[in-house]
């Protein structure tokens, strides 16, 4: 293999890693919003948890199928801000459906073929997601250097306290 072909297999991997970590954490997310939601979005919000577990499976399989270990989920992730009622839980599920959407848009230009493909229905779906959330429109989705946006992924980090588990 070529030089070029095993960076450009190696920012693949990282790109897929980085998506990997923001599903789990978006599982997560979904999981503090469902707790959060008025009624009439429970069911949105469900659907979007279970879009992001069903992502988080095929990336775990794509990473494998690279040769990588997949990174694991954290046991915790400290949340970009509190969640206390309904419209926090809103204001959150567009915040990791923003994220995970920069880093599916980093996977788009990393990976070729197929993999980009699903890469960018990933973006799409994400970013009408973060829409109907009440998310703010974009003009280049995911793309944290042209929305003015530098965060990390899917707006959540893992916690201290499960950081130090590790």
């Amino acid at each position: 293999m070529s030089d070029a072909a095993e960076r450009a297999g190696q920012a693949e991997l990282t790109a897929l890693q980085a998506a990997l970590a923001a599903e789990h954490a978006a599982v997560y997310g979904y999981g503090v919003v469902g707790g959060r939601i008025v009624e009439r979005r429970r069911a949105e919000a469900r659907a979007a948890y279970d879009a992001h577990r069903a992502r988080r499976d095929m990336l775990v399989r794509a990473v494998r199928d690279l040769g990588g270990a997949p990174v694991a989920a954290s046991a915790a992730y400290a949340l970009p801000f509190p969640v206390r009622d309904g419209a926090a839980a809103v204001r959150l599920a567009a915040r990791l459906e923003q994220r995970v959407a920069g880093v599916y848009s980093d996977l788009v230009r990393a990976a070729t073929g197929t993999r980009r493909a699903d890469a960018a229905g990933a973006l799409r779906e994400a970013t009408v997601r973060a829409l109907r959330w009440g998310g703010e429109s974009v003009a280049f989705p995911g793309l944290a250097e042209r929305s003015g946006e530098q965060t990390g992924a899917a707006g959540t980090t893992p916690s201290a306290s499960a950081s130090a588990k590790r």
